[in-house]
């Protein structure tokens, strides 16, 4: 197809996702078309520093020859056969592999197509175990407001952000949301003044309301609670100190799954493998995808402990759920190949060296009157905009809507990086880039940013 043919087929024919199609009406769709390195490149040829890694993703960078050549051998030998009583070399390989990776005995791997069914497959799952071990009522599951775990219909349930949920109501029934661990508004949150300037006392704090939603649900009726390492949805919610610690006894004491909820996290975000490893935790369930493979096939996994696997050793027991495409040949082939990436490039120790100069280049923004807060762990950081310093105060609903979708998001993109500018909870730029990337790529971003929102502000 010609240029002018792929842009048309675009507009006539591509339902994009997430995507309000009024925005192109009078305009065309952005056509990227290959990828090298931290960066991208539109079908005009220009070049944008991806600064999200696709959507949380691409963490080897783009245009890695060896990891399509691992899926164009793989596809050569065994395209397609299912986990289903079956099994195949890459898919077994890939398990064995993981469970040596993660905290604690989380060594059996569920594999699924991506993150939103890893987590309808944790919710499953929570809820057949109990009913194994003889306590039927627990199926409930907590999680935190404006957090994001996905839109089929049971992660929808468990994701916090009303303006997703509401078109699609009634949801799944049994999920309850609890405040976040957002430290900068932990006055706001809690009620309590002096909140934000104590970050052992708020994630004391906000732990313990997951308590008392336990109690209040009942403790015989919830089965699971899912929390992000680093909540995404709202601005990078780092977890405050102890936060973790205080989770895993809660949980421990009410018999309650811990879900550690790492479709973002994982795979070298906050420079672990894992957020056990980075906050000190070791969860029931662990929930990935993205990293897994950096994009370059789809492939996501459910990854239990051994006390969960243990009742489906007996007898007739089994965990009735499956996806045709989980533990594709390919996509397995494709993120051992991202994994051996990771080890002969020292990709953690990487971000770990340079995590404190992304953060410190970021803060640098801070000089702005429109940035009220950069925070975020590893190559994960929100830079949370403000209508007044002094007061926190935020924009309001339409303020928000001419800043971001109005102006910010195409202006960040017409200056030459792709990033996020968001308003799920309070406006945010989101940043996540490759972990190859280093000080060069964060000057740019930096500079990229004041510039853009310096000309925000002005409009304000």
């Amino acid at each position: 197809m010609t240029e002018r043919d792929v842009l048309k087929a675009a507009q006539d024919h591509l339902w994009m996702h997430f995507t309000r199609h009024s925005s192109y009406a009078d305009s065309e769709v952005p056509m990227i078309v290959r990828g090298e390195g931290a960066y991208v490149y539109d079908i005009h040829g220009k070049r944008y520093l991806d600064g999200l890694a696709g959507l949380f993703v691409v963490q080897v960078g783009h245009g890695r020859a060896e990891l399509a050549e691992a899926a164009a051998a793989q596809a050569k030998e065994l395209a397609f056969f299912p986990i289903w009583s079956y099994a195949h070399p890459k898919a077994a390989e890939l398990a064995e592999r993981l469970a040596q990776l993660t905290p604690g005995d989380l060594n059996r791997v569920f594999f699924t197509s991506g993150g939103g069914e890893a987590v309808e497959s944790a919710w499953k799952l929570a809820k057949q175990y109990f009913k194994l071990k003889g306590k039927p009522l627990k199926t409930k599951v907590i999680s935190r407001t404006v957090a994001y775990h996905g839109t089929t219909q049971g992660a929808l349930a468990i994701t916090g952000v009303p303006a997703l949920r509401q078109t699609f109501e009634p949801l799944v029934p049994g999920a309850t949301k609890v405040p976040n661990t957002n430290q900068y508004r932990a006055d706001q949150i809690s009620g309590i003044p002096g909140m934000d300037k104590d970050p052992q006392a708020f994630g004391r704090w906000a732990a313990d309301q997951v308590a008392r939603a336990i109690e209040m649900e009942g403790p015989e009726t919830v089965a699971a609670v899912f929390v992000e390492p680093v909540q995404n949805s709202g601005g990078c919610f780092p977890p405050p100190p102890g936060y973790f610690q205080r989770l895993r006894e809660i949980c421990d004491e009410y018999d309650v799954l811990l879900v550690s909820d790492e479709v973002i996290c994982a795979f070298g975000r906050l420079g672990t493998m894992f957020g056990g490893h980075k906050f000190d935790y070791v969860p029931d369930i662990i929930t990935c995808a993205k990293g897994l493979t950096s994009g370059y096939s789809p492939l996501g996994a459910m990854i239990a402990s051994e006390r969960l696997f243990e009742p489906f050793k007996e007898g007739t027991n089994m965990f009735a759920h499956g996806y045709t495409f989980g533990g594709h040949p390919v996509s397995a082939a494709v993120a051992l190949a991202n994994l051996d990436i990771f080890e002969r490039e020292n990709l953690l120790e990487h971000v770990q060296a340079n995590e404190q100069v992304f953060r410190s280049t970021l803060e640098r923004l801070l000089d702005l009157p429109i940035v009220g807060d950069v925070r975020g762990s590893g190559y994960f950081y929100g830079i949370e905009l403000v209508k007044d310093k002094s007061t926190r105060e935020t924009f309001n609903a339409e303020e928000s809507e001419r800043l971001l979708r109005g102006f910010l998001s195409k202006a960040l993109f017409d200056a030459g990086l792709y990033c996020r500018a968001d308003d799920r909870g309070d406006p945010v730029i989101q940043l996540a880039p490759p972990l190859i990337c280093g000080p060069k790529e964060f000057e740019e971003m930096e500079s990229i940013i004041r510039s853009v929102l310096v000309e925000a502000w002005s409009r304000i």
